[in-house]
């Protein structure tokens, strides 16, 4: 926000809703005035009590006079405007926020306001509302409700064919530039409650359309998400082309605009280095299945040796099975886990009841290996034998 322009005291004129004439402080914010209360203002050990207590020496204070006003940079008069809204308004108002009606972003606006001056009470309030609303799911009664709704920002169409029209307040969640604002508000105010549930958000959205893979990459690496950032960089490495060093294109969704979505050269080196290191990840794991400890029972018996036989035999057999080889070469998190069906329908014959169950929680402890270090596969930092 503070590539805003900034105030001007020639072209300023009184905001309709909160210039009161009995106001004690004048707050000039782009070129709209507010004569606010300083009582209010120096609530909460706010940034506003800090400046109001600081010695003046001869100087007048600002904020006594439109002429004179305590200039905020970096706002813009509708965030300080929904900011102000609530400082001022009474329980009553208050109770919409928590009810289907609430104004989402009205919300943001105060929570990032709270935050840039310290209003951490506030600033809880509004997050915790937030939070809320994210995880609030329509009512299946509702006329607009629809389980596949889904809206595309920035001029994205939806790829929904259901006649329903998507519910207003999914459309406006999964608006591109609404996602944006919460996660980055998230980060900002390590809410690491709605961090977590727009992560998880975007994981969804990203199975949808690749669009939100897209938006999910760029945002992993603008704020360093290291959770978002693995899913984001598998999907978009498993499902986008690419011509020259930034022109991706969707297979089979021509009704995108070619060329609207660019991924920067960095992005690029990104998505090979991961190509590279999962698909040596695979190798390794094609040529070694995962090692587990035999049942007391098979370790004190002959059997032993052929329990293991049957492992390895199984494993080969159906990492080259048909189910397997369709998948990417790169997609070992999928291949893993069509192993894991292949082997809870019907698993290796010779092997001990004990042992099968060993073998099994060893091949879920590595597709979970896989899946943590995900986001490292496409750095290349910190990698390990995998399984």
């Amino acid at each position: 926000m503070d590539d805003l322009p900034g105030p001007s005291k020639d072209s300023a004129y009184r905001d309709k809703t909160y210039y009161f004439e009995d106001g004690s402080c004048v707050l000039l914010v782009g070129d709209c005035l507010f004569n606010v209360h300083r009582s209010l203002l120096s609530r909460d050990n706010s940034l506003f009590s800090s400046m109001f207590t600081l010695p003046q020496g001869s100087r007048v204070a600002e904020g006594n006079s439109d002429d004179d006003p305590v200039v905020l940079r970096g706002d813009k008069p509708s965030e300080f405007r929904n900011f102000l809204w609530a400082l001022y308004a009474l329980p009553p108002e208050l109770q919409i926020v928590n009810s289907a009606g609430a104004d989402l972003t009205q919300l943001i606006d105060i929570a990032r306001i709270s935050n840039k001056y310290s209003f951490k009470s506030l600033e809880t309030w509004a997050l915790d509302a937030v939070q809320e609303y994210v995880n609030r799911r329509p009512s299946s009664s509702s006329p607009h409700h629809s389980s596949s709704s889904s809206f595309f920002g920035s001029g994205m169409e939806s790829l929904n064919t259901n006649p329903i029209q998507p519910h207003p307040h999914l459309a406006l969640i999964e608006n591109t530039d609404q996602l944006t604002r919460l996660i980055e508000l998230a980060q900002l105010c390590s809410h690491e409650r709605l961090l977590n549930s727009m992560i998880a958000l975007l994981r969804q959205l990203m199975n949808r359309s690749l669009h939100y893979a897209y938006l999910s990459m760029a945002l992993a690496d603008n704020l360093n998400l290291r959770t978002l950032r693995g899913a984001a960089y598998l999907e978009v490495m498993q499902r986008g082309t690419f011509t020259g060093l930034g022109s991706p294109k969707r297979e089979s969704e021509d009704h995108e605009t070619e060329g609207s979505i660019q991924i920067t050269p960095a992005q690029q080196v990104r998505l090979l280095t991961g190509y590279w290191h999962l698909t040596r990840t695979w190798e390794r794991l094609r040529s070694n299945p995962p090692s587990f400890i035999h049942a007391p029972s098979c370790s004190a018996t002959w059997h032993q040796p052929g329990c293991t036989q049957a492992w390895v035999e199984f494993w080969k057999e159906k990492t080259r099975g048909e189910a397997v080889m369709s998948l990417g070469l790169a997609d070992v998190i999928g291949r893993l886990k069509q192993v894991q069906k292949d082997y809870d329908r019907s698993g290796p014959t010779y092997m001990a009841h004990d042992c099968k169950l060993a073998a099994r929680r060893s091949l879920m402890e590595c597709i979970k290996t896989v899946e943590e270090r995900l986001p490292d596969y496409f750095s290349g930092e910190g990698l390990e034998e995998d399984c």
